[in-house]
């Protein structure tokens, strides 16, 4: 593994490599709020996590009991400033676009109050993991605002319409159980537990072929923007383009000879 980014500082993101598994904690008490440099790195390592083959997972969750994260201080946009807002706009859309397209399996271990940009960061995860004292909101338009990080366009995917314009139009915050009700989130847990499962998570990912994972998300994510009849030859393409892969051929023949597959991610 290249010890160029694992060495690396991050502003208030705290990195963990643990066997194929990055977590990274966001660490900026006391709400773990985003700033333009966090942004910044975010986007910076999920880039480096690209390109180190050995990474499979990335696991995010907030530091400390309360927050998972509280989003973008609202300071910044205390005074009006449209060059700032633009700024911090383009800001959080390239980090969470670029952990959207994170090439493995994305999980968001929420373990507290995720508000705005912090639900945001979650929702550009693949898998979200609640435990049960979180609460989740995108209360933007309480205070004159709308959330510019994806919000407005994941959520509605993942719970529906109706419930997007609860959460959003009348700033409806829900509770952990609600969460899981409605699918903003695949699993709850007990206070403290969200890291734990979430690594449990990546290691179920760590017996799928690296390959095939990233192929597969690429396909359930274009489901979103594309019509069905446009998806299905790309998946046979893609689905073929897997033989020229050294995974296949391993994973093809541990399970004839039943044994563990040894992934090289190539």
């Amino acid at each position: 593994m290249s010890s160029s980014y694992t060495e690396a500082s991050y502003t208030n993101l705290r990195l963990e490599i643990i066997g194929h598994t990055a977590v990274v904690t966001m660490a900026n008490p006391p709400a773990n709020t985003w700033t333009g440099d966090a942004l910044r790195d975010l986007a910076r390592l999920v880039q480096a996590l690209n390109a180190d083959n050995n990474i499979y997972s990335l696991v995010l969750t907030g530091e400390g009991e309360k927050f998972f994260s509280a989003g973008a201080d609202l300071k910044l946009f205390a005074d009006g400033d449209k060059v700032m807002a633009r700024e911090m706009a383009r800001r959080f859309g390239e980090a969470f676009e670029t952990l959207s397209a994170f090439r493995g399996v994305s999980i968001a271990a929420i373990n507290g109050y995720a508000m705005g940009g912090g639900l945001e960061c979650a929702l550009a995860c693949d898998l979200r993991i609640a435990e049960e004292q979180a609460q989740m909101a995108l209360p933007e338009a309480a205070v004159g605002l709308l959330p510019c990080a994806g919000g407005t366009q994941n959520l509605p995917w993942l719970v529906g319409e109706g419930w997007a314009k609860r959460m959003i139009l009348c700033g409806e915050r829900v509770n952990a159980e609600t969460a899981l009700r409605i699918g903003l989130v695949e699993e709850l847990v007990k206070k403290g537990e969200g890291r734990q499962r979430a690594l449990a998570l990546a290691e179920q990912v760590a017996r799928q072929s690296p390959s095939s994972v990233s192929a597969c998300k690429k396909l359930i994510q274009g489901a979103r923007a594309n019509p069905l009849a446009t998806l299905l030859p790309v998946e046979r393409e893609l689905f073929l383009d897997l033989f020229d892969t050294k995974d296949q051929k391993e994973g093809v023949n541990a399970f004839l000879q039943k044994r563990p597959p040894v992934w090289s991610n190539e």
